[in-house]
């Protein structure tokens, strides 16, 4: 099973995610989907450089630009140039990674606008740190980076000062969900088992389903693997001849793994040996390690207590996005490009806003 196993990591508050609620911004936002309670008001009265607006707040072009410039110069690092052409549906990572810069404005944006209605606001400290961070990213763009941007110290303090509102709305709203998560809903065991696959993959990524022939072959394999290890042969040894897993020790919660392997797992007593099960990956035999695992059932505690904080901060944002009017000036947006030039190299807008404000966040 691998890494299909895993567990899947928190993300940060808001660096890094796209929450699903961000989603129904944007498409609020560009006129698609089904919004029958969202308000689009059609207008060509815009102010020169004006991207959108919700409400009574607007989102101006060196906005974008810094974002746009910031993030496409650290994937060029990563992946070089060639990755904004690789085409995906009808479009281009490009193109929709410029959606996503799109969406993800717009979020902070009404965040910012959400903070007002639970009286959220920076303090001296927080104003001094914004005021600290835009003067040092300032500061080290060269003249060449500053032109193509637009941009001023007072567009990154506003950028970090709506950053900062933001999260902070986030923390106000999620630390008053705190559910009582029982050990039971939360435990994990440790297991370790044994795959008798019954598929093959290609060298491309195809998957091919055995045969029925192929899938008794697998399966009497199964029989005499579990049968060495009812006869006293360690498990082990036995895992070492014949699991086709890329692993071959587990521990988790309920909901990750797939469900009759995880009904089996959660039944076995330590050192338990289970029967044949059958998934969609193959043919498994489990040894329980530990029926508790108490380091990862705290985990998997934090883990549900982010995931309904998250929830609950979804459902109110949603609900506010659609009491809200939105303008995209959809001309001006569909011109917006970056021509890359090797004197703007800038990348560091969003790691210095980190610097800044992680302890604050975390």
């Amino acid at each position: 099973m691998g890494n299909n196993c895993a567990n899947p990591k928190p993300h940060k508050i808001l660096r890094g995610a796209v929450y699903a609620a961000l989603i129904l911004l944007l498409s609020f936002l560009t006129a698609c989907g089904d919004r029958p309670k969202t308000e689009i008001i059609l207008t060509t009265d815009f102010k020169e450089g004006e991207v959108f607006r919700i409400e009574n707040t607007s989102c101006y072009l060196p906005e974008i630009m810094v974002y746009l410039v910031n993030s496409e110069n650290r994937y060029d690092e990563i992946f070089g140039e060639q990755i904004w052409k690789v085409p995906i549906d009808d479009s281009t990572v490009g193109d929709a990674y410029k959606e996503t810069i799109l969406a993800r404005i717009a979020q902070i944006k009404v965040m910012n606008l959400l903070a007002k209605d639970y009286e959220v606001s920076l303090t001296e400290e927080e104003e001094a740190l914004v005021d600290a961070a835009a003067d040092e990213y300032f500061r080290s763009l060269t003249p060449e980076e500053v032109d193509i941007m637009n941009v001023s110290v007072q567009t990154i303090r506003q950028l970090y000062q709506e950053f900062a509102i933001a999260n902070k709305l986030y923390l106000t709203i999620t630390e008053a969900v705190q559910p009582e998560i029982s050990d039971d809903e939360a435990r994990a065991v440790s297991v370790r088992s044994i795959l008798i696959k019954t598929y093959s993959m290609t060298n491309g990524g195809t998957r091919i389903e055995f045969t029925q022939q192929q899938r008794e072959e697998a399966y009497n394999r199964a029989q005499d693997a579990l049968a060495k290890i009812r006869t006293g042969t360690d498990f082990d040894i036995v895992a070492a001849d014949y699991n086709e897993d890329s692993e071959s020790e587990y521990s988790f919660g309920r909901g990750v793994m797939p469900v009759a392997f995880e009904q089996v797992a959660f039944n076995l007593d330590n050192g338990e040996v289970s029967d044949i099960i059958e998934t969609e990956y193959g043919y498994h035999i489990i040894m329980c390690t530990s029926s508790f695992d108490r380091d990862e059932t705290d985990a998997n505690k934090a883990g549900i207590l982010k995931k309904r904080q998250q929830e609950e901060f979804n459902i109110i944002y949603e609900q506010f996005v659609k009491t809200l009017t939105a303008n995209l000036n959809a001309p001006l947006w569909e011109s917006v490009t970056y021509e890359k030039s090797p004197a703007v190299n800038t990348t560091s807008f969003f790691e210095v806003y980190d610097r800044y404000f992680a302890a604050e966040e975390s």
